[in-house]
């Protein structure tokens, strides 16, 4: 029992630690507070349940991880969030984000190519009573057109380019969030639909495992990229 007690208290502690941080480099109180109401290490595999709160990627399965808890923060606040939005996230993944995301808005829409994780992650996320959030099936084509517009778009993949079937999703005034640059590192950054076209907004470094899909990177890069995800 006192095991128990002291990893709870471990837990906690690093849960304020993660909170005193990301007020002071995010500093948006509605952001932190959707970041901190929600229990990560629930999202994480059991053996790392103790690293849940760390400033760190971890490693999910499937060659998949589950961004950091600042990244996830910066990643929010860029896509300039609305109670009434619908946003579309590619990538379920833990489905961390995707309950993040619930606090914020009107309903989320999520896509995952491994079942593996999209089952965990529904399962996950319905048990939390994120009742705003679906999860489907990713398909070849990146997004979920049939389910278009959206206010807002994050993806938590690195693609090469800003996606052009995703910017078509977008409804006009729209926000994007994307990883953008090589296998290896990407810039992320915010693009919005007006009128006249893209406006961008560069937010700062990052590395994500690799968009795949037609418009992305093909499958041997994801090959590539699950060889290097490691528990440092």
């Amino acid at each position: 029992m006192v095991a128990q007690h002291n990893g709870t208290s471990d837990l906690s502690a690093a849960r304020d630690r993660m909170i005193r941080q990301l007020l002071r480099e995010v500093g948006d109180e509605r952001v932190v507070q959707a970041v901190a109401s929600v229990p990560r290490e629930r999202f994480v595999p059991p053996e790392l349940r103790a690293r849940a709160y760390d400033d760190g990627a971890l490693p999910i399965g499937e060659g998949q991880t589950i961004s950091q808890p600042l990244i996830v923060a910066i990643m929010t606040l860029g896509l300039d969030l609305r109670p009434g939005d619908r946003v579309l996230e590619v990538g379920t993944g833990s489905g961390y984000q995707a309950a993040v995301l619930s606090r914020l808005v009107r309903e989320v829409i999520s896509v995952e190519r491994h079942e593996a994780l999209r089952t965990r992650a529904q399962e996950l996320l319905a048990d939390l009573g994120c009742r705003n959030v679906h999860v489907y099936p990713a398909g070849d084509v990146l997004g979920r057109a049939e389910d278009a517009p959206y206010d807002a778009i994050v993806v938590t993949a690195g693609a090469p380019h800003v996606p052009r079937a995703l910017i078509d999703q977008l409804a006009e005034g729209g926000r994007m969030v994307v990883p953008v640059g090589s296998l290896r590192t990407q810039e992320l950054v915010v693009a919005r639909k007006t009128p006249h076209g893209l406006e961008i907004t560069r937010l700062g470094p990052c590395g994500f495992v690799p968009l795949v899909g037609r418009d992305a990177w093909g499958e041997e890069s994801q090959a590539e990229a699950s060889r290097r995800i490691k528990v440092q």
